[in-house]
């Protein structure tokens, strides 16, 4: 609708997460709780959205980074006093939707129903039904089942405490009786504050009807107070992601051990093992095998490539038909091109390996260029940094690395060169021919090895 506002309450700190950190940055799937909230907000296509902010302001609003309105609230004094703070930035006219920082999975649908509940009859309030009510607001409704309040846990007598039909908190109201409401509360209970809620009684007073709107889920309107309540909402978005991926045709091989941090675009039969993390933004073509115990982030893996187990990569690209690891790490700007092997304990960072060319074992490649259908031997070590300075290594096609070679850039290898093993690289090494680089062998013969004596 054109004429929403979204005001989201985030102004908190949690001391029950024992943390320094604002409670509303805590991350469900590498993303902060209230940046969760934004953006579900922010697909309903408001108009504005004023998120009201306290504890931690500057690090929450130079965290979240998203186009809204920050407003400060510099005493905590209720969930009505929050929103009356925000009350200078909604406008005469429309409906307002008031959503918490700290409850990060409420979806779309429920509150476009909750909006559209609001536009029929001025005020509409989210409602779930729990087993357990202990420490939520309930629901109070007279004999015709018409809301007539909410009481909070602390206020509420022992009657009201059996009540079962909570409060999440979420409301959606009309900004002419929102504004004269808000002006109406009071703190007269328990906690000396000024309850948003409170707004319920009000409007009945006014002869306004109030509506519900029920949740599907439970965990949509679950709040985080602190760490394990954190973790159970984490694993509830992670199974979420994965039902998704999983329908849309990708093999979990255990989809209660997964985890994405980002986005995962994929092809055809992805096959995916335990306990692989992804984060940022990654792409995988089809046929493509991702090992067990692997991290993964901002990639690009293309057709039938396999990733071993325990492998890392970042920010990094790897052709088709290729394989990694196991055990081995891609770094930035590392590029493999197609049917490239990379072995177990290499690492690559900022280089190019050519179609076809083999890194297999114990290897650091670093600021190199690599040509095709090369092989580069175990322990091979591209030395391209002096303490100060970085330099290239260059090695053409069908190159052949003696193990243990390492070679000091900057540095070229010619075509189809070969490097014996052992040799230390300093000069450039011609095609077509052998390098060695090597000190002589001696034997000593008349050397005593030193050993322990008994005590």
């Amino acid at each position: 609708m054109n004429n929403l506002c979204v005001v989201i309450l985030a102004a908190g700190r949690g001391t029950r997460m024992y943390s320094d950190i604002p409670k509303v940055l805590h991350t469900i799937g590498d993303k902060p709780m209230l940046t969760h909230v934004i953006d579900t907000a922010m697909s309903l296509q408001p108009n504005v959205i004023s998120t009201v902010v306290g504890y931690g302001r500057e690090l929450v609003i130079e965290t979240v980074k998203r186009p809204v309105t920050w407003i400060e609230q510099t005493e905590q004094l209720g969930t009505g006093h929050a929103v009356q703070c925000a009350l200078p930035t909604l406008p005469e006219n429309g409906v307002t939707l008031i959503l918490y920082g700290d409850v990060p999975l409420i979806n779309k649908e429920s509150l476009q129903s909750l909006i559209n509940t609001a536009c029929e009859c001025k005020l509409a309030v989210l409602t779930d039904i729990v087993d357990n009510p202990t420490g939520y607001g309930r629901i109070l409704r007279c004999d015709k089942q018409k809301i007539i309040g909410i009481v909070e846990e602390k206020d509420a007598n022992s009657q009201q405490k059996q009540i079962q039909e909570i409060n999440t908190g979420i409301i959606a109201a009309d900004n002419k009786y929102l504004a004269k409401w808000l002006k109406e509360l009071t703190n007269d209970n328990a906690q000396q504050e000024y309850y948003l809620t409170d707004i319920i009684a009000l409007a009945v007073k006014d002869g306004i009807e109030v509506k519900s709107v029920a949740v599907p889920e439970h965990y949509l309107v679950a709040g985080v107070n602190n760490k394990l309540q954190l973790a159970e909402l984490t694993r509830i978005y992670q199974q979420n992601l994965a039902k998704e991926l999983m329908l849309s045709g990708v093999t979990l091989n255990d989809p209660l051990r997964f985890d994405l941090r980002g986005t995962l675009k994929h092809g055809k039969d992805v096959i995916i093992d335990v306990d692989t993390v992804f984060e940022g933004e990654c792409t995988v073509g089809n046929r493509v095998k991702i090992g067990a115990f692997c991290v993964l982030k901002n990639v690009t893996i293309a057709d039938d490539v396999e990733i071993k187990p325990f492998s890392h990569l970042e920010n990094c690209t790897v052709g088709a038909n290729s394989q990694v690891g196991p055990f081995a790490r891609l770094r930035p700007d590392a590029v493999l091109a197609e049917n490239t092997h990379i072995g177990n304990f290499v690492e690559i960072k900022k280089s190019f390996i050519g179609n076809g060319s083999k890194v297999n074992h114990l290897t650091y490649i670093g600021d190199t260029q690599i040509g095709q259908n090369t092989n580069i031997g175990a322990g091979t070590v591209t030395c391209n940094y002096d303490g100060v300075n970085k330099f290239k290594t260059e090695i053409g096609d069908e190159v052949r690395i003696g193990s243990g070679t390492l070679l000091v850039a900057p540095v070229k290898v010619g075509n189809r060169a070969t490097t014996g093993a052992g040799s230390v690289i300093t000069k450039n090494c011609p095609a077509e021919k052998l390098t060695i680089s090597r000190v002589r062998q001696n034997t000593i013969d008349n050397w005593v090895r030193p050993e322990k004596t008994n005590k």
